[in-house]
């Protein structure tokens, strides 16, 4: 007798998925609009320009932006734009009147001279940091003073500074130094740390380096246990994610050295696990196979 059909009872296959398909879209909902939020307040901290110094008509704008924080070697790059406003410059600010010297602090390698009616060009200089080490990243946080004094002809002229900052993997954060006179110069004191999404991203590989040393935790207990003998294909994926998960390391921003936070709270933990693990499941799977082959000779 061929089979009926039940009109009363259509399949619902459709509708038994949305009750998972639900709470993963809300999850994704949630996830960029956080992710949303992050970014714009990073970006709105990057577009932030620290204003410092005279605001007299006649005076020199210093534009200083860090372009790139070199942890490994404990100093920033700044690119500094000189703009003589007034009538100390020329040619709408292009070029001073007279012989511009600008002096900076001790952290800073080095002062800038420009000559009288020439252009203006724009100048890199290497400022040092203070405090902090690498090796806490990605918790590593560093200072520096960023001063500048002006001298036009060998006489003082008011400054005013505009900093802001372009290295994504940090934020900085600014505190202007007060001084005495308005003709001293003007400073402001630095306080470097890994940015926002940094962070994110390197707690992120801590946990997915310990979820991966779980997983061949739990794949060789399961293996041990059960005496499976040598799985070649287990004891691929094993050695795979050993080896994957040094140049998954390796891929973290900012070049992080060996020894540092990271590696001492995931990495080289993670790495020893999955190396005893591999080990201790060849070494039962080998004793498992001679005693079969004791048990069944050929």
């Amino acid at each position: 007798m061929a089979p009926t059909w039940d009109a009363r009872h259509p399949p619902r296959s459709g509708a038994s998925i949305l009750p998972v398909l639900l709470p993963i879209a809300i999850l994704i909902l949630v996830a960029v609009s956080v992710g949303s939020w992050l970014q714009f307040s990073e970006r709105q901290a990057m577009d932030t320009v620290h204003t410092v110094g005279s605001q007299a008509a006649d005076r020199v704008d210093v534009e200083a932006t860090v372009q790139r924080v070199d942890a490994a070697a404990r100093e920033l790059e700044l690119r500094v734009r000189v703009t003589p406003r007034g009538s100390l410059g020329e040619e709408e600010g292009t070029a001073p009147v007279a012989d511009l010297s600008l002096q900076t602090s001790a952290q800073t390698l080095g002062d800038l001279e420009f000559e009288a009616h020439e252009r203006l060009t724009i100048r890199d200089v290497q400022v040092a940091l203070t405090n902090g080490s690498i090796s806490d990243y990605p918790f590593d946080t560093y200072e520096t003073d960023i001063e500048f004094w002006a001298q036009l002809d060998g006489k003082p002229v008011p400054v005013r500074m505009l900093f802001s900052n372009s290295d994504t993997l940090f934020s900085i954060s600014a505190t202007p130094t007060s001084s005495e006179q308005e003709a001293a110069g003007v400073a402001l004191g630095l306080g470097l740390a890994r940015s926002g999404s940094l962070l994110v991203f390197t707690v992120f590989m801590m946990i997915v380096m310990w979820a991966l040393a779980a997983s061949v935790l739990i794949g060789a207990w399961y293996l041990t246990i059960r005496r499976e003998g040598l799985v070649w294909a287990a004891l691929g994926w094993m050695a795979a994610t050993l080896f994957a998960l040094s140049a998954f390391r390796n891929n973290a921003p900012g070049t992080p050295p060996i020894g540092c936070v990271m590696d001492w709270f995931a990495f080289l933990w993670a790495e020893t696990v999955i190396a005893l693990c591999l080990i201790a499941v060849v070494i039962t799977g080998v004793r498992t196979a001679l005693q079969h082959d004791d048990t069944h000779p050929t």
